[in-house]
């Protein structure tokens, strides 16, 4: 049965094989991916991983725990209220989500491929997504009060923006590879975050 290590070189082993993992599944996709490709590149037995992960789908679930969480903490980290300087806030909160996507980048690939393939992952995906839209809609109706833009309810509104950062973070970073020219954080986030304030506080014509 895999188990939670107790002790210093337990927990280094674990760490180790997570390094392994997140190589392998970079290399060669959630589907590509096997334990044995795992057990190799971290150099141990194929006895000796499935003592701290029990298949694929668990050493996976174990890769990406706490990545949702770092990137909720990073899109929410800003030094300015957006009820007084909405593009300041706005920018600090997408210069947080897409940097730590980027750190992230070879997870965040191999996350969308496996939630196409495996129910698990596709639930992890939604609520990871739903948890950033209702957060933003809650913020924009309690300290803005908006509960509409021009007539469209407003958590439509945000979730069709949230998607349009989510999909450039995967375009941009998840498949950075296929970029003829790199796209900077810096750039990123001032685009998107343009995006936003103009669907959200554009001055009404």
């Amino acid at each position: 049965m895999p188990h939670l290590p107790n002790t210093t070189k337990g927990r280094r082993t674990r760490t180790k094989l997570l390094e392994a993992a997140r190589a392998v599944f970079a290399r060669d996709g959630y589907v590509g991916a096997t334990m044995s490709g795992v057990a190799t590149e971290a150099g141990m037995s194929l006895g000796g991983l499935y003592r701290y992960f029990g298949d694929k789908e668990d050493l996976f679930s174990a890769l990406i725990a706490d990545t949702h969480d770092d990137l909720f903490r990073a899109s929410g980290a800003t030094e300015h209220r957006i009820e007084d300087d909405p593009y300041q806030a706005l920018l600090e909160a997408n210069t947080g989500y897409l940097t730590h996507y980027y750190d992230n980048r070879d997870i965040m690939r191999t996350l969308v491929e496996a939630a196409n393939v495996d129910p698990q992952f596709r639930q992890f995906w939604w609520q990871m997504r739903n948890r950033h839209i209702d957060r933003f809609t809650t913020v924009l109706r309690v300290k803005c009060g908006m509960d509409e833009v021009d007539g469209v309810d407003i958590r439509g509104m945000v979730e069709a923006v949230a998607c349009m950062v989510e999909q450039s973070a995967y375009v941009w970073y998840a498949q950075e590879e296929m970029q003829a020219v790199p796209m900077p954080l810096e750039h990123a986030a001032q685009i998107v975050t343009r995006i936003w304030h103009c669907a959200f506080f554009a001055p009404e014509s």
